[in-house]
């Protein structure tokens, strides 16, 4: 592999060694009722309903709580619902906990939920709305003021599931609330583990312990989370104990943390399914000419470009030297061993000529030109990783530029389809994979909840009905085939996105300090302890 592929690998690697032994005696600068964690990510908000993007909900979770929730190995546990169970074909009944606050002393209740999967559709201008989980709920019932019942318009067996990414607030404190309200801290709206003392846009979320907390207290008596997108300062905050724990250790020093007698590394393989979306409109912004002249006709909308733009990626170079072998390659939205992964889906093997070929065929026998935009302060090594693929296809004939920004700039832009090309990831979270079908891939459909973060304007008719019928198919058998064939539809026939790899996703702490890694990257404050 070139080494103009690996652009800034390996610039930093003899600073940090440095460093690391330069702070390797450093006292761990706070007690024990104290955490500081570094996050690799700047989330925009701490409203729960206005984004659905992981790291908002990452930081929500220390705050507020989803009817079910997913535990440390991906599988659905009790959370605000004790159990639940299905009444008929249409609706299911969950009985609620007992004895549960709100931060604010309030009692949770049956309509505090009704309440909480009502609010989204009235978020103005969500980058992506978390009506793809409460859309297919037609019908509300109260039986007591702990029994709620849920009707869909159609058999919904995965409705549990899409409850995980509901955070349920008190309708006494947010009923008149804007997402401005919760970012400046005035609503006293959750159950969970911490109460909101301050959030700093850019800067921090400062967190202090709820005693009311119904569940296991947290061993911490104030937490900060700090946003550090910066790689080297995140790194660095971690070695001078300003911070006790990070996420997203820098790929090329996990190996070296580990050999730090004052750090623990923790790893587990991300459900996070990293994808390029392509812009399936008739014109597309920043697709031109080689000598960057507008087309008038969108190369990207033809599925040979699509395959073409796919086999130019040598996705073994992008996992094992670009993310220092903190990936794996898949062109599933199911990793293995998950519900509705497609063992006939596997990722496109790098083909120069092949892609020249199709190229060809397409009617773009010496390319074009194109732009590929992407976050810089996100997923794993992101920016180089897109600096390597756009190394890639130039080589293959299709000239790329490539610009990247802070993911809090590059979302709005991205999901207002101003872009057309670009580089996304995707959390596959409740055990199957109808979140990213749906939410990716399905064609809009406000009402239905569908094709929410849908940026490539991708629509085929028969996609949209394998995909519906699976929602709702109760027998699980055929819904998986269900789920692996509108894959195949999408993904193996149509090129309708690019996949690249599964992350592996890393945490490093101080000694003294234990996390336990989950599947869906989230670093979550009442799951570190002291050792």
């Amino acid at each position: 592999m070139s080494s103009s592929i690996l652009p800034r690998m390996t610039t930093l690697r003899a600073c940090f060694v440095s460093l690391a032994l330069a702070f390797a005696a450093a006292p761990h600068g706070a007690s024990a009722q104290e955490l500081k964690i570094g996050l690799s990510s700047s989330p925009v908000a701490v409203d729960p309903h206005f984004f659905n993007n992981d790291a908002v909900s990452a930081l929500c979770s220390h705050i507020y709580e989803p009817l079910v929730a997913i535990d440390a190995d991906g599988k659905l546990a009790p959370a605000l619902a004790v159990s639940w169970r299905t009444v008929n074909d249409t609706t299911w009944e969950f009985k609620l906990r007992k004895g549960v606050k709100f931060h604010d002393g309030s009692d949770f209740t049956a309509d505090d939920v009704i309440f909480s999967l009502e609010r989204p559709a009235t978020i103005a201008n969500s980058p992506s709305s978390f009506t793809t989980y409460t859309k297919s709920i037609v019908a509300k019932k109260v039986v007591d003021p702990l029994t709620i019942q849920l009707t869909t318009a159609a058999p919904a067996p995965l409705l549990p599931n899409d409850l995980t990414r509901i955070f349920i607030v008190s309708r006494k404190a947010a009923e008149k609330a804007t997402t401005d309200d919760f970012n400046q801290g005035k609503v006293e709206g959750g159950t969970g583990p911490f109460k909101l003392v301050k959030f700093s846009k850019g800067e921090n979320l400062q967190l202090a312990r709820f005693d009311g907390y119904w569940g296991n207290k947290a061993a911490w008596s104030s937490v900060t989370l700090k946003f550090l997108p910066n790689d080297p300062a995140r790194m660095a905050a971690l070695l001078s104990s300003d911070v006790q724990l990070i996420e997203n250790v820098q790929a090329n020093l996990v190996s070296q943390f580990k050999s730090n007698k004052d750090l623990n590394v923790f790893e587990k393989m991300s459900n996070r399914y990293m994808f390029l979306y392509t812009d399936h409109r008739d014109t597309s912004p920043f697709v031109t000419d080689k000598a960057g002249k507008p087309l008038d006709k969108n190369p990207l909308k033809d599925a040979r470009v699509r395959e073409a733009i796919s086999k130019l990626i040598d996705r073994n170079t992008l996992t094992e030297k670009v993310l220092d072998k903190l990936g794996v390659p898949n062109a599933n939205p199911a990793p293995p061993g998950m519900f509705g992964h497609n063992p006939n889906l596997k990722p496109d093997a790098l083909d120069i000529a092949g892609a020249k070929k199709l190229l060809a065929e397409a009617g773009y026998p010496d390319g074009f030109g194109i732009t590929i935009f992407g976050p810089n302060d996100r997923f794993i090594n992101d920016e180089q990783v897109l600096q390597a693929i756009g190394q890639m296809l130039t080589r293959g004939g299709i000239v790329t530029k490539v610009q990247t920004q802070p993911m809090a700039t590059y979302i709005p832009k991205a999901a207002k389809k101003e872009l057309g090309f670009g580089l996304l990831g995707w959390g596959v979270g409740g055990g199957e994979p109808s979140s990213p079908l749906r939410g990716v891939l399905a064609t809009t459909d406000k009402d239905k909840g569908l094709g929410a973060s849908n940026w490539s304007s991708y629509s085929n008719p028969k996609f949209d009905a394998t995909l519906v019928e699976a929602l709702s198919t109760i027998d699980d058998k055929k819904r998986e085939k269900l789920f692996q064939d509108a894959a195949e539809i999408a993904i193996k026939n149509d090129h309708a996105i690019i996949p690249l790899y599964n992350q592996v996703a890393t945490w490093a702490s101080r000694k003294g300090i234990r996390y336990t890694p989950r599947p869906d990257e989230a670093t979550l404050a009442q799951f570190v302890q002291p050792e």
